[in-house]
């Protein structure tokens, strides 16, 4: 462990000018159900009108059963969180987390994974939305918005540019506005699914749809693991959206750990109650028929709209038709405002941790909003394979969580913790492992180009501090506390080759024990990486300057890089 004392340059430490108080800073305005809204409503987006369909290809009935696993992992990440979130409320916490454990190098590889996960979701969600309402007749045929092959059409391509620049103009009113803007459309985005489920289980409910094809598991535990990164565990993340605000949150240590917990519990839930609609609700011969590759016919970007409409409510086809549009703009509003909050904890360019007068990163509002509208323009794959990409970029995001609670509860034993995750000897490895499983599932082709993205931000971090970057002190990058990301990131990519979960798999790993083996290697890198924390003096010293300079300037965190 790094012995060297803490940076003291940050734009936290001075404003752009030069004092902290010669520009305005992040202002602490979301309260508890705020913080709830936000981490709901980036929970309940496209997901839950495309996460039931693609859950069941993989599993068929027993896609309950990949719910639920999910749920159990991703509820152990949100406690984990909910733990980081109360002990330190700084902007861009996934980010800032591990830098406090592991230095300036380790925190931005963390932040650049943050970043690369969530600037593309907003365009994803705009994408969805647009599948969803091409499935109305008259738009499919005389406004078509997606291609026969999934694609934008230019239509769709512009009407999605015009979506990300409203995203961008409400998020320019500031964290209230957002937040409360935010509460009517999570109150919505909650009520239909609700809704649907009820519909179409009272008017369309089939028992024995859940054992057609094979019976209740067709694909066995592969299928049911598969289906974790093909759009259940995306539905599912999100939660940690709460803990990125605690900067602007009005009683963080009270308030993000609650917030994460409640909207995780509900989340979870409604994914589950959702599966079990969805499949009760299929036409049983159709699903003979076409089997689980194609339950409600080929083609169709519309599942629940389908079904209302066999189920003879139209009113409720409608009405899943308008909220197509808000849960995915819903969510899409919220990434394009917590992506500018991670790029302005990044700050490379000094630009990007400038703030307007209402408390707003608005060059990096700005940025993230420009990313979404180039990943619009870019011919690319469909939902599901951008999905698999997002969701293993989120599980290294996630993964971090775990290693560096466990670091700051030996390198900085002091602090106080509102909420203390239950059993932390045994649930803070555990959670990595869970992590880690969700990368491995999700292929060795998506973990290989997740791992070049990693080591492209890693450079670019290099480049930064040797061109001396206001933002960042190669001094301070902490290159011995760090020495763990690359044998773990390079063995997760060695067992994914030798694994059977995706398509250029060599599929040597013995069946059913691939899993006891990526939980083994994960053992071994966390107790290895808590190893390399930095020291409590180094630790306690920039954590104390964080917090400090947040009070001082009312939630304006530091860089990364610093």
């Amino acid at each position: 462990m790094t012995t060297s004392t803490a940076s003291n340059s940050s734009p936290a430490a001075a404003g752009p000018s030069g004092g902290a108080g010669d520009s305005p800073a992040l202002k602490r305005t979301v309260g508890f159900w705020g913080l709830t809204f936000v981490s709901l409503g980036s929970i309940i987006g496209s997901g839950w009108l495309l996460g039931a369909l693609t859950a069941a290809k993989f599993a068929g009935g027993s896609a309950l059963i990949s719910w639920v696993i999910a749920a159990i992992m991703l509820m152990v990440l949100a406690l984990i969180h909910a733990d980081l979130g109360g002990a330190y409320p700084v902007a861009g916490g996934t980010a800032r987390y591990p830098h406090y454990a592991f230095g300036g190098f380790a925190g931005f590889t963390a932040g650049w994974v943050t970043y690369l996960q969530a600037v593309f979701i907003a365009p994803l969600e705009v994408e969805a939305s647009l599948s969803y309402v091409n499935s109305v007749g008259n738009i499919k045929n005389d406004f078509p918005l997606i291609n026969v092959d999934g694609t934008l059409t230019t239509q769709g391509i512009v009407v999605g540019i015009l979506a990300m620049l409203l995203f961008t103009f409400i998020n320019l009113g500031g964290a209230r506005w957002l937040s409360d803007s935010n509460t009517g459309i999570v109150i919505w985005k909650t009520f239909v699914p609700l809704l649907t489920i009820g519909v179409l289980i009272i008017l369309s409910f089939h028992a024995q749809n859940f054992t057609a094809n094979g019976g209740f598991a067709p694909f066995g535990f592969h299928g049911i693991f598969a289906a974790l990164p093909a759009g259940v565990v995306f539905a599912l993340q999100g939660f940690e959206q709460a803990s990125q605000m605690a900067g602007e949150a009005k009683n963080p240590k009270k308030d993000v750990a609650k917030a994460i917990i409640l909207a995780m519990s509900i989340g979870a839930l409604l994914y589950l109650l959702l599966e079990v609609a969805f499949i009760g609700s299929l036409d049983p011969a159709t699903l003979i028929q076409n089997g689980w590759a194609n339950p409600i016919g080929a083609g169709d970007y519309g599942p629940y709209y389908t079904l209302a409409l066999a189920a003879g409510a139209g009113w409720l086809a409608a009405i899943l038709i308008i909220d197509a549009v808000i849960s995915p703009g819903g969510t899409g509003l919220i990434y394009v405002g917590t992506t500018a909050r991670i790029s302005y904890a990044l700050g490379l360019p000094n630009g990007l941790t400038r703030i307007s007068a209402r408390g707003v990163p608005i060059w990096s509002l700005v940025l993230a909003s420009l990313l979404g509208i180039g990943a619009l323009l870019v011919p690319g794959s469909g939902w599901l394979q951008l999905v698999g990409y997002i969701t293993g970029a989120t599980a290294i995001m996630y993964s971090f969580a775990p290693i560096s609670l466990a670091a700051l509860r030996k390198a900085d034993a002091k602090r106080e913790h509102p909420y203390k995750v239950p059993a932390p000897m045994f649930m803070l490895p555990l959670g990595f492992v869970f992590a880690n499983l969700i990368i491995y599932w999700g292929g060795f082709d998506a973990t290989w180009r997740l791992a070049v993205a990693v080591l492209f931000g890693q450079i670019l971090f290099v480049i930064a501090a040797l061109v001396k970057a206001k933002n960042v002190n190669l001094a301070k990058a902490r290159w011995q506390s760090a020495l763990w990301i690359w044998p773990w990131l390079l063995g997760m990519c060695i067992i994914g080759y030798l694994g059977d979960f995706g398509t250029t798999e060599l599929n040597l790993l013995p069946a059913d024990w691939d899993t006891l083996i990526v939980a083994a290697f994960s053992l071994v890198i966390f107790y290895f990486a808590v190893s390399r924390r930095m020291s409590s003096a180094d630790v306690e010293a920039q954590v104390e300057e964080d917090i400090e300079h947040e009070e001082e300037a009312d939630g304006q965190p530091a860089v990364l890089g610093a």
